[in-house]
């Protein structure tokens, strides 16, 4: 009896532990440049519920994936772990082919690692994904409920039945959380919705609203489509203040890559080989591809402020195990954001860039293009060769530059290459980026 009695004690203590522990709401968009907010001073798109946000979040203005493409940054996310740790560090093993099915042995090696999602659920979390997911269905991933099958017989690749998250409304994640409200649990929300991302179809109500004479159609739908992203993350945000949780719940806010419009780049004239969207955005390694405003938000826990302190993908795993009050693997490289020391103690952040398809299984750079290092204001890239891929053979024409060097500050668009003319800046982060990565990579750097 006496052992009985100590069970069910134990459980009722874990279960009010669990309780106390905050909801983690994880708002992902998808293909957003950095620029593209009215918090972070664009004149023409209107984000007015992400403005809100900010006013009530720590707000890192310089905040950094670890690659300027979809699949693998959020593999990142997930397990605080670069690209060429976890293996994913393209889109697909091989594009031309039946690109998912392919790719189930490279997700049955990632989910051997450990990620936030496992680590939440193992300690009495509810999870719910929906929008991008590539790692095959929600209960692969971990999550205790969701809405992609990752079945690549009925299409799954990447998100499959998740991406009508937020372009068909909001019931599936705000009826979870009423679900978990009630069975008192704390719950992970992964909202990643299609959006801004291609098709870019938005209601006609924005559409007219953006069109003006002298800009361009693809400028035009883009914005609408990143005002209506803007207006699904405040239904959601309004949800949680409904039910009175707001207080007890940690908003995570990231961007899976950059993006930007062709025409924004129509005197380049490599761009007529890329209809996509514009050279120097997504899967590149600039500040339009790499770059992503980053919020906390956390009422009574996070005092609001905006900082230029650094913030990164690998960061996350560390920042939501810290919060939940456990304990993240101590391997990881990634720092938890909401220690001030920690943040401040950082001088650097680094990345990768590799081909968008065929995957190298087993030698994870196989496809490498670059490495790069942003160091206070400077910023260094180095150049690979990777190997070519159909859709981005095109990256040998337009950048040829081995060593590319930009000081941020006085240069934000990247126009003025640095390099030839401050070799010992060159030579100390390269020296920084080869400590970082030789594990990984041997030899270490080209030679200038």
């Amino acid at each position: 009896m006496k052992r009985i009695f100590c069970f069910f004690t134990a459980l009722l203590c874990a279960s009010a532990v669990a309780q106390d522990r905050p909801n983690i709401v994880f708002i992902l968009s998808d293909d957003q440049g950095w620029t593209d907010y009215g918090f972070m001073g664009h004149k023409v798109v209107k984000t007015p519920h992400l403005d809100k946000l900010a006013q009530r979040s720590l707000v890192f203005e310089r905040g950094y994936v670890a690659s300027p493409l979809c699949r693998p940054s959020l593999a990142t996310m997930v397990t605080g772990r670069w690209p060429f740790e976890h293996g994913i560090t393209g889109n697909d093993v091989d594009g031309s082919k039946d690109r998912a099915a392919l790719d189930i042995p490279m997700r049955e090696a990632f989910h051997k690692y450990p990620s936030f999602i496992k680590l939440l659920t193992a300690n009495g979390y509810a999870a719910h994904q929906s929008g991008k997911w590539w790692e095959g269905s929600w209960r692969e991933g971990g999550f205790t409920d969701g809405m992609t099958h990752g079945d690549p017989k009925r299409g799954g690749r990447h998100g499959d039945a998740g991406l009508t998250i937020g372009r068909k409304g909001m019931q599936e994640i705000t009826g979870f959380i009423d679900e978990s409200i009630e069975a008192k649990k704390p719950f992970l929300i992964w909202y990643a919705p299609f959006l801004p991302h291609t098709p870019h179809n938005p209601p006609q109500r924005l559409l007219k609203k953006y069109t003006a004479q002298g800009r361009a159609p693809d400028v035009a739908n883009y914005y609408a489509m990143c005002e209506w992203f803007d207006e699904t993350c405040g239904e959601l945000v309004d949800h949680l203040d409904k039910r009175k949780i707001a207080e007890n719940t940690l908003i995570i806010y990231f961007c899976d890559n950059g993006w930007a419009a062709t025409s924004t780049r129509a005197d380049d004239p490599h761009q007529k080989t890329w209809k996509s969207y514009a050279l120097r955005s997504k899967g590149s390694p600039f500040e339009m591809g790499i770059r992503t405003p980053v919020m906390l938000t956390w009422p009574g826990k996070l005092k609001p402020a905006r900082t230029q302190d650094f913030a990164h993908a690998i960061d996350l795993l560390p920042t939501i195990a810290a919060a939940a009050g456990l304990e993240a693997p101590k391997e990881l490289s990634g720092i938890n954001l909401l220690d001030g020391k920690a943040r401040r103690s950082r001088d650097a952040v680094f990345g990768v860039t590799h081909s968008i398809h065929n995957m190298t299984v087993g030698k994870p750079d196989g496809t490498l293009k670059y490495l790069w290092c942003v160091e206070k204001d400077w910023k260094l890239m180095v150049r690979y060769p990777g190997v070519d891929t159909t859709n981005y053979r095109l990256c040998h024409v337009w950048d040829r530059e081995p060593l590319r060097l930009y000081h941020l500050s006085e240069d934000p668009h990247e126009k003025i290459n640095l390099a030839d003319r401050h070799p010992e800046i060159v030579k100390r982060l390269k020296a920084k980026i080869s400590a970082w990565h030789k594990p990984i990579i041997k030899p270490g750097l080209p030679e200038e």
